[in-house]
């Protein structure tokens, strides 16, 4: 059973609301401490023993996000505290993961703002928090980190009143409540003078100011289906709120798809969110957040309703991709070798399986044969896809990023991001030149405490490729840079190409030792002695802006006048590795980044040395 506040008023009814519950998003920009705080609630809520909650982050279930200390989807769980029962979403804070915030916040009532109390608000917590108050979520604001010895609480909640004033909340949204917290060590207080035992005012905030559910219980079922999980025992799981009614085990159901079309189903098994799982259930009504199975090939946005009532809830909107990439096979010498899948019908296949959950990808087919073009929200967005993708067993390759420009008033615009950089003092020269070089506009600066200078700028979204890895070896890895998209704006001139050229293997075999000392004098080499290498493979960078054909794989002829005993002996620098996205945005236009489940390789797209002057000349003519 569950309580209802109920006014009851004649001529303007209010909807009632459920006070044993509460469904709340955690947002906040990357970093700042959502899955940490997670973390710290689920510990105090006494609902687990010592031994089940061994691990930091405990949401980051999936090896990417243990790697890469970073939250890529979004999960529910659940626990009680002082008879309430609190549904909890923790979401991504990475720009390019906005899709999967967007597609959530719909399950919430309310929003905790949680934001690092030395950074203050950054890029993604203005998007994520602008998206809450679209979605007419209440907020409540958890200032991170006071255990910090550089942080600055009161002003940083100052920023944050700025940023809604400046988002254009209401009055009563900037009454908000808030609280100080350091989820590492566990606890929340009222002033960040004083240190607490406990995380429970953070809860206790939540209780007091969220609202519960609006509740509709005598209206006909109505749920919209925001996440996929996916069994391999019953199949697609459908994941959403009731918007109103109730649902039991057993129940026939409406599935309104996005062409206006109308499939039936019935609710095989319901589930309702419990700790770290799910736990069956007979009856779930209004409020909850419930997963169904049996459901016929659920979509998110799908509305599931009652058969004799088919009314549409309103889609999930999701921002427009703004980068997009050629994916096609793995068509080198190497081919299947490692990889379980190396087909395009697997390649399509896997791609078809993404989009179900991945409201934030586009895939269509492109003009070649055995390739498709692939559209996300920015590089890290893909390159996830791929790094899940050679984790499985596929093979394939990927060329260079591209933005995707839009056409407006006969205009051609292209996407751009606001670039906010933290850099020490001495190097802020050195920044603005490269970032100045890739079109982009300083739009602010100021000075810190700490000897750090924060600079904010406008810049085309192409300029942003590559352009990481540069501001880091300039600064020598201290720079700190974020980005979020801000517009489409009219295309900008040419931005700087690389400005070296590369080395490219003209034989088949194994690397040479030999070869290589003789070739490091003029290059950085990205392979080892002993690697695999073909006709066409890129092994180095020159020191050159043009691409020279070389041997790898020559050996010293040693004959009986010359020994091996009277050679110098070989000293060879270590090669370049690269990540994924390093890979990526180091490509030019006729390169591909092979991949494969245990190398990531770079290659000219036309592997002979013949084909890429007989294309030159093409282009030429």
């Amino acid at each position: 059973m569950f309580l209802i506040e109920l006014t009851i008023n004649v001529e303007n009814p209010i909807p009632m609301r459920r006070t044993d519950l509460r469904n709340i998003a955690i947002i906040a920009h990357v970093d700042h401490g959502k899955t940490t705080l997670v973390d710290a609630l689920l510990r105090q809520s006494g609902q687990f023993r010592d031994a089940q909650l061994q691990e930091d982050c405990i949401l980051d279930s999936n090896d990417l996000e243990r790697e890469r200390g970073i939250t890529i989807l979004a999960k529910n769980i659940a626990i009680n505290y002082e008879g309430v029962k609190i549904n909890i979403i923790d979401t991504p804070g990475h720009a390019d993961f906005g899709g999967e915030v967007e597609r959530v916040l719909k399950m919430a009532d309310g929003a905790i703002l949680l934001v690092d109390s030395f950074e203050g608000p950054r890029p993604q917590t203005r998007f994520v928090l602008s998206k809450a108050l679209e979605c007419g979520l209440k907020p409540v604001v958890v200032i991170n980190k006071i255990d910090r010895a550089d942080c600055r609480p009161d002003e940083v909640l100052s920023q944050v009143f700025d940023l809604l004033v400046e988002l254009g909340a209401d009055d009563e949204t900037l009454d908000f409540p808030y609280v100080y917290a350091s989820a590492r060590e566990g606890y929340a207080t009222h002033d960040p003078n004083e240190k607490t035992e406990s995380i429970h005012p953070v809860l206790d905030m939540v209780i007091d100011n969220i609202p519960g559910p609006k509740v509709d219980a005598e209206a006909p079922f109505q749920m919209m289906v925001t996440t996929i999980a996916w069994s391999e025992y019953v199949g697609r799981v459908a994941i959403g709120r009731i918007n109103c009614g109730e649902v039991s085990n057993g129940d026939k159901v409406a599935v309104l798809k996005g062409g206006g079309s109308q499939v039936a189903g019935e609710v095989v098994n319901l589930q309702l969110f419990d700790k770290l799982g799910r736990t069956d259930a007979e009856t779930a009504t209004a409020g909850d957040i419930v997963a169904l199975t049996g459901l016929p090939d659920p979509e998110i946005g799908d509305t599931v309703c009652h058969p004799e009532h088919p009314n549409p809830l309103e889609r999930v909107a999701v921002d427009e991709p703004t980068l997009s990439m050629l994916f096609t096979i793995n068509s080198s010498p190497l081919a299947g070798r490692e990889g379980k899948f190396v087909t395009s019908r697997h390649l399509r296949a896997r791609l078809m399986k993404e989009l179900e959950s991945n409201v934030a990808l586009r895939v269509e087919e492109a003009d070649q044969n055995d390739a498709f073009m692939v559209s996300g929200r920015g590089l890290l967005h893909l390159s996830i896809l791929i790094e899940q993708m050679r984790r499985e067993g596929y093979e394939l390759s990927v060329g260079k990023p591209q933005v995707i420009r839009k056409e407006i008033d006969g205009k051609w615009h292209e996407p751009f991001e606001s670039l906010e950089v933290d850099v020490p003092a001495n190097v802020v020269g050195s920044v603005m030149e490269m970032v100045g070089a890739r079109r982009g506009q300083m739009e602010e600066m100021s000075g810190g405490s700490t000897g750090m200078t924060h600079v904010r700028f406008s810049i085309p979204a192409r300029g942003l490729i590559g352009l990481r890895t540069r501001v880091l070896n300039a600064t020598k890895g201290e720079a700190i840079m974020h980005h979020r998209f801000e517009s489409f704006k009219r295309c900008e001139g040419e931005i700087p190409r690389r400005p070296n050229g590369v080395l490219v293997s003209q034989e088949n075999g194994k690397v040479v030792g030999y070869a290589l000392w003789k070739l490091q004098e003029r290059a950085d080499m990205f392979v080892s002695p002993g690697d695999d290498c073909y006709e066409g493979m890129v092994i180095g960078e020159n020191s050159r802006d043009c691409d020279m054909v070389v041997n790898p794989i020559r050996e010293k002829k040693l004959s009986n006048v010359r020994s091996s005993g009277a050679d110098d002996a070989i000293l060879l620098r270590p090669p370049r590795k690269m990540s994924l996205e390093m890979a990526l945005e180091y490509i030019e236009e006729d390169e591909f980044v092979e991949i494969t489940p245990g190398c990531i390789r770079l290659r000219k797209i036309v592997l002979t040395e013949n084909g890429r002057k007989r294309q030159g000349r093409s282009k030429t003519a």
